[in-house]
């Protein structure tokens, strides 16, 4: 941070001088035209480079072993084109591994293609993907999956909890697609304005975006034991303590959502209050399964574990709920 005195001459304008260095670095000379914008918040934002369009930000990979994560790591850095390199020839395995991950990232699109190099470019115009609307997008998911997977557990689905399982690479989806976007704002505050996030606001919404996609982890995790327990039925009161217990983390992820984007504290706090009954119940669920068959035991006993789970993320979500600013 550079501190400079604001001056003001005799007719009554305020003026203050910019920073030699970076005037330099950034070609102005005089009578250069710059752009003054004012932010929401009261801050200015001087641009030396406000009519000049930046250009696609490329990186070159290798073809690693680690193909897949650098290529993940790239596009949620913010770059437009990921080119992948070899010496001499690209391998089957590589190119399905480059086809498979790009299928992951949300806009990754391969645009050329030959025996050792395969470029790939993300079409997405970021301004057109608010951040609020990503998130929200996500949690739709996530929650449906929640909600499905329990009654693939309760009802012996396993068609159900199959599907539960298969939606989770769209939430995975999501979260990069969030992230990419998030880090691109943090880097550039005319797009900060333009979709009404600040860069500080940032910070939460990827915590919460993470949350969310451990939401729809946890909930793959009940489907698998719904899939490993097949057509058995659960006991009857063992069935509607489950269901009980679904219905208050089910509506502590939702409220804690919901107390985000409308920055309730009041409903926030409210989800914190559930402790001692999700406490209550947990405890209640686990006296219960001593008296069912052996083999259910362990199940039940992970998927509670899994709803307990779920619950400490919606705590986690609630807590990054602040009061409207005034």
């Amino acid at each position: 941070m550079e501190l400079r005195k604001v001056q003001r001459t005799s007719s009554g304008t305020f003026f203050v001088c910019l920073p030699k260095e970076w005037a330099e670095r950034s070609g102005i000379d005089r009578g250069s035209v710059i752009s003054v914008l004012e932010t929401d918040n009261g801050r200015l934002i001087i641009d030396a480079k406000y009519d000049v369009e930046p250009g696609p930000r490329t990186a070159v990979i290798k073809s690693t072993s680690h193909l897949d994560r650098e290529i993940i790591e790239k596009y949620l850095l913010g770059y437009d084109i990921i080119q992948v390199e070899a010496k001499e020839k690209i391998s089957l395995s590589d190119r399905e591994r480059v086809k498979q991950t790009s299928s992951r990232l949300v806009g990754l699109e391969i645009i050329e293609e030959d025996y050792s190099k395969i470029v790939m470019q993300c079409l997405l115009e970021p301004s057109a993907f608010p951040p609020e609307r990503i998130l929200r997008r996500e949690y739709s998911i996530a929650s449906g999956m929640h909600r499905d997977a329990v009654t693939a557990l309760i009802e012996g689905d396993i068609h159900l909890a199959k599907n539960v399982i298969a939606r989770d690479n769209e939430v995975d989806r999501l979260y990069f697609l969030l992230v990419r976007i998030l880090r691109t704002v943090i880097q550039n505050p005319r797009l900060s304005e333009k979709l009404g996030i600040l860069p500080i606001d940032c910070l939460d919404y990827r915590l919460a975006a993470s949350l969310v996609e451990s939401i729809g982890d946890r909930s793959v995790q009940i489907a698998e034991k719904s899939v490993q327990l097949g057509d058995a039925k659960i006991a009857e009161e063992l069935s509607q303590l489950i269901q009980k217990l679904h219905g208050v983390v089910y509506t502590s992820h939702e409220n804690a959502l919901k107390a985000m984007f409308t920055r309730d504290v009041a409903l926030a706090q409210s989800v914190s209050d559930e402790r001692e009954k999700v406490a209550a119940l947990i405890q209640e669920v686990e006296k219960t399964v001593r008296s069912q068959p052996v083999e259910f035991a362990p199940c039940i006993l992970a998927v509670i574990s899994s709803m307990s789970r779920i619950y400490d993320h919606s705590v986690d979500i609630a807590d990054l709920v602040m009061p409207k600013p005034v």
